[in-house]
């Protein structure tokens, strides 16, 4: 079974996915194409990596992944295919695979494959393709590659830790809204060990003080925090959905990078009594 992936941020107005598949079809005219995600912000590897890397561990052993975002290959940015936990990554060197792995990748290669003219003019159909083709049909990245250990590396932001307050940001706003935070749940738990909390994004009266499993565990059209399935934290509005009523994202004026804290929320002990 010959899968293929593409992450992109190309749309589907355009005819450019459209001749990415039909490259890959003459190719190999049994690859079965899935599409993780076409509408990634444009040129946005933080986001392309959340996504990617919270999709891909779904998909069987020598699946191939294609990354069509920032594609380009420069003198300091070289075209690589990544081997990971049994499956192949192709992409631009320009910082993304630490970010979907959370660290580096287990081998990498950089290309050095016979290529057309043409070859940096569509890099993701020109390139990538005629690379996955050879790893789909059986053939090893040492073939087309020489190994490399140097690979670039793009900071993401971490939370912050104190022993009352976690300090995070949103890191992504799904189609529905949703904002994910990246807050993980052992950190949540390492914090509030069954303590009040509360967890703050703006104006104190959109504070969230209690976690939730689902929407259904609040009225529609309320707010509420949960860990979802990528195991962060996350915030939303039951039913609420962008230009169907509003996302959280859009009510609660969220956008990527802004601020959102847990704060342990202290109870004043009761003073005794003075004796007169």
């Amino acid at each position: 079974m010959s899968i293929i992936t593409l992450t992109t941020d190309m749309g589907l107005k355009d005819h450019y996915v459209a001749v990415v598949k039909g490259a890959i079809y003459s190719q190999v005219p049994d690859a079965r194409i899935v599409d993780i995600s076409h509408s990634i912000t444009p040129f946005d590897n933080s986001q392309t990596a959340f996504v990617l890397r919270h999709a891909y561990p779904e998909f069987p052993r020598g699946t191939v992944h294609l990354i069509g975002v920032n594609p380009e290959a420069t003198g300091n940015s070289p075209h690589l295919v990544v081997r990971h936990n049994g499956q192949f990554f192709i992409g631009a060197d320009n910082g993304i695979f630490p970010l979907i792995f959370d660290g580096m990748p287990q081998e990498a290669f950089e290309l050095t494959m016979k290529l057309e003219d043409d070859h940096a003019i569509f890099p993701l159909k020109n390139v990538f393709v005629k690379a996955a083709a050879h790893l789909l049909k059986g053939g090893t990245p040492e073939v087309i590659g020489r190994k490399t250990v140097q690979l670039k590396e793009m900071m993401s932001f971490r939370p912050a830790m104190d022993n009352l307050s976690i300090r995070g940001a949103v890191i992504y706003i799904d189609s529905y809204g949703n904002v994910v935070t990246n807050i993980s749940r052992p950190q949540f738990q390492e914090l509030v060990k069954g303590q009040p909390f509360r967890i703050t994004f703006g104006r104190i009266s959109y504070d969230i003080t209690t976690l939730s499993k689902s929407d259904g565990d609040v009225p529609q059209g309320e707010r509420l925090a949960f860990f979802g399935s990528s195991g962060h934290l996350e915030i939303a509005l039951n039913k609420g959905v962008d230009g169907m009523g509003g996302g959280a994202a859009g009510l609660l004026g969220l956008h990527v990078n802004d601020a959102v804290r847990v704060e342990l929320v202290l109870t004043q002990r009761a003073v005794p009594a003075s004796v007169g």
